[in-house]
């Protein structure tokens, strides 16, 4: 069994928020694939369905971003799923708009959500990480990643959460390079990535 972590902040005032990307991803995963309909648990919503093989459950935290750790760990320990079998889908600001990177471990590059899932189940967990581009200057950061995605935005964000819904049974597989590829094809297909990178880290 796999757990695929979406983070966002509940509610609608932040639903079109940069920061909300990882919630908008899972959620075509759950429409694309026709998992079981949202509902509340592990202080998050859940839905379940099967990709490829694999059953997968998928999370959305409510906790607020900060805390997710609480949600993911709940929900973690419940079905004993281990960090390993862990895949959390976020927003990466060092990541120009549309690009996508997988990595196991590593770093949390000052994410809060990230911060929050390592302290409560290591750090041994997948991320797949969702460009949203870097607003430039440090200062500019927080107000960058809690603004909505501007209106021009809206056809490569609806590329990039149709692909990853594609082909997400890839990473449930642990495919993860031919997933990367796969989605980078997608986005390059429609004009919105230009230079050849398979996204492995």
């Amino acid at each position: 069994m796999r757990l695929f972590v979406g983070l966002g902040n509940p509610g609608a005032k932040y639903a079109r928020n940069r920061h909300n990307i990882g919630f908008m991803a899972v959620d075509e995963i759950a429409r694309r694939h026709g998992f079981s309909p949202w509902r509340r648990r592990f202080q998050g919503e859940t839905s379940e369905g099967a990709l490829g093989t694999e059953r997968v459950i998928l999370l959305k935290p409510m906790t607020y971003m900060n805390d997710s750790g609480r949600s993911v760990q709940e929900a973690a320990g419940f079905f004993k799923i281990a960090p390993g079998d862990v895949t959390v889908f976020h927003d990466e600001l060092e990541l120009p708009p549309g690009k996508v990177r997988v990595k196991i471990g590593g770093g949390i590059a000052g994410h809060n959500g990230l911060r929050s899932i390592s302290a409560h189940i290591g750090n041994d967990y997948r991320r797949v990480r969702l460009g949203i581009g870097h607003p430039g200057v440090k200062e500019l950061v927080h107000g960058h990643v809690l603004s909505d995605f501007a209106k021009a935005d809206n056809d490569w964000v609806a590329t990039l959460c149709d692909a990853v819904a594609e082909h997400a049974a890839l990473i449930a597989k642990g495919t993860d390079a031919t997933f990367a590829n796969r989605v980078h094809l997608a986005m390059q297909a429609k004009g919105f990535l230009t230079k050849d990178d398979n996204g492995k880290e």
